[in-house]
């Protein structure tokens, strides 16, 4: 007999998963919005590109995305004894740390290059971590896909941003969007 754990075994695992990578992944997209807004001055004086959607469109996606993402994770990480299984996790891990770093280095550091950056390094780990989800447990890397063409997509709206505003949404001669005298 080769099975480990029984079907109600497997759904209770990713069950237990789910109730904490689900609202993990959701407090800290949360926790990384709190460190840049779109609600800033400098943002809000930047030419938009023809592909920015209604902001309204990006809190209803992220907050799409972080669920499907964090059921994603449950996935893998309930997948005890599957071969792949910790280097998908730990892939997911350095990855996930460029997708929280972009929000703080785009709206919070106001650097749109630097963004870019890191938002190229969110895509080509995206890939990885796709691949190797989907070697773990094929829904995991379906769940993934719509994130992979939403970063892509970011992706492209950034280097819009940037051909939009050449010098990085400067005001001012100094570079500074508001000024603040004590």
């Amino acid at each position: 007999m080769n099975i480990l754990a029984s079907k109600a075994q497997l759904r209770a695992s990713f069950m237990r998963w789910s109730l904490f990578m689900v609202p993990l992944i959701l407090l800290l997209g949360f926790v990384s919005s709190q460190f840049g807004s779109a609600d800033t001055a400098w943002f809000q004086n930047l030419n938009k590109p023809s592909i920015f959607p209604p902001p309204a469109a990006f809190g209803i996606v992220w907050t799409i995305l972080w669920i499907m993402i964090g059921f994603a994770l449950a996935l893998v990480a309930s997948a005890w004894g599957a071969r792949g299984r910790l280097l998908a996790l730990c892939a997911f891990a350095l990855h996930f740390l460029g997708t929280l770093a972009w929000t703080p280095v785009f709206f919070g550091m106001q650097e749109m290059q630097m963004g870019l950056f890191v938002l190229g390094y969110v895509v080509v780990s995206l890939v990885a971590v796709v691949f190797l989800f989907w070697r773990v447990r094929k829904t995991a890397g379906m769940l993934l896909v719509p994130y992979l063409l939403w970063t892509c997509f970011a992706f492209a709206l950034n280097y819009q941003f940037i051909a939009e505003n050449p010098d990085g949404g400067s005001n001012t001669e100094s570079g500074a969007v508001e000024r603040i005298e004590l």
